[in-house]
């Protein structure tokens, strides 16, 4: 078995089908298939089925692609760790950040590690630590940092809590509820939530329930804080976001916070990577960069 054959695999399951990992690994398709062909015969079974749709893995070629994965992408580690190390600064960093890392801890950190390291790739994913699990068990993510998801890890990753955060009620400038200072007097207000910031209209309904109101009205649900941002900034609809919101240059002009008098609590903010490997010297200084902007010393 070889690296090339595994990284072939990967490729053809991150791309879809033959032809597109075909383009990206810039080899003929006939050689990529005869690769295939070879490692099906090695494990004695397909890992794919040819269908219309595409290549789709078999439940042997799942868990295959599994372990492929991880010495893929734990192979794309190592190397970049012994150029970093030698002074030759390439490679990839990729990390998870929920909302509250991206406007309250990413704008400090990304000049100084732009500064460092000029020519190596930040992929920045926005998501929550259910959705990006599985990279970070397989080594397609470098870490985590974001809001605490309600169940623990299985074993294998280590959860580390940084500090606790809190919620402010979001709206345009000038909106007509600005000015209230109750929870109460946002009851019949239509609101807006998103799904990268925890489970945000479960936590709206308890915060609203705990204290004797109504089930707020959610009539729009975002995927991402650009789609939130522009829902909030062009609608009279409000939103429950983490509090550094409010300090963010690239909205302070046109959304504002509610000053209400109820404690609006949040998810703490954790860091989540894998204690058996270490990050590279690119990705463990743009961790360290991201937490010496914590609201809060790491805890």
């Amino acid at each position: 078995m070889k690296l090339d054959q595994l990284q072939h695999l990967v490729a053809i399951v991150e791309n879809g089908s033959l032809r597109a990992a075909s383009r990206r690994l810039q080899i003929p398709q006939p050689a990529l298939t005869r690769s295939i062909r070879a490692l099906e015969k090695e494990l004695g079974g397909a890992v794919f089925l040819r269908e219309t749709t595409g290549m789709v893995l078999t439940d042997l070629g799942r868990r295959f692609h599994v372990r492929a994965s991880t010495m893929i992408h734990e192979a794309r580690r190592a190397l970049d760790e012994i150029a970093q190390h030698s002074g030759d600064d390439r490679g990839t960093v990729v990390l998870a950040l929920s909302i509250m890392p991206h406007v309250g801890m990413l704008p400090h950190a990304l000049k100084a590690f732009r500064q460092r390291y000029p020519k190596i790739r930040m992929q920045l994913i926005e998501g929550l630590f259910p959705d990006v699990e599985s990279g970070l068990r397989n080594g397609t993510i470098d870490f985590y940092l974001g809001a605490a998801p309600r169940n623990p890890p299985a074993p294998g990753l280590a959860v580390q809590k940084l500090f606790d955060n809190t919620r402010a009620v979001v709206c345009r400038q000038g909106h007509p509820l600005a000015q209230r200072r109750s929870l109460k007097d946002l009851a019949e207000a239509d609101w807006a939530i998103t799904a990268v910031d925890y489970d945000a209209e479960d936590d709206l309904t308890r915060l609203f329930a705990s204290h004797g109101l109504p089930t707020p009205q959610v009539v729009l649900q975002a995927r991402s804080a650009m789609s939130i941002m522009v829902a909030l900034a062009h609608s009279d609809l409000l939103a429950m976001l983490p509090v550094q919101w409010g300090e963010f240059p690239l909205t302070r002009d046109t959304l504002q916070t509610i000053r209400i008098a109820e404690t609006l609590p949040a998810p703490s903010i954790v860091l989540v990577r894998r204690p058996d490997l270490p990050l590279t010297p690119a990705a463990e200084f743009l961790c360290d960069m991201l937490l010496r902007h914590s609201p809060a010393p790491p805890t």
